[in-house]
């Protein structure tokens, strides 16, 4: 499985109920899980600043990360995306290929 970071900023439709919230978000998470089963949520967390939300999930490849994002946008996210997260170790041991 490979990590994958989720960077959402919502509409601001879907900001301007705020105490609904918890139902949109699981709602959300709900139609990830049935069509994407394969995907593991890691951690969620709310953001203030350009993103709204950072989801850390593994999944295991491009298409499905890609999926994860189209539901997003689907769902009254404005933007979503997902991007490829290396392990550091993994990383150290790219550079010593350079």
């Amino acid at each position: 499985m490979k990590t994958f970071i989720l960077m959402t900023k919502l509409s601001t439709e879907v900001t301007k109920n705020l105490k609904d919230r918890a139902s949109i978000g699981r709602s959300w998470l709900d139609e990830v899980k049935k069509k994407c089963p394969e995907v593991k949520f890691l951690h969620h967390y709310a953001l203030l600043g350009k993103y709204d939300f950072l989801d850390i999930y593994e999944a295991p490849d491009e298409k499905i990360a890609a999926k994860v994002s189209m539901i997003s946008l689907a769902n009254g996210a404005l933007s979503a995306e997902s991007w490829v997260a290396i392990p550091y170790k993994k990383f150290l041991e790219l550079t010593k290929e350079i």
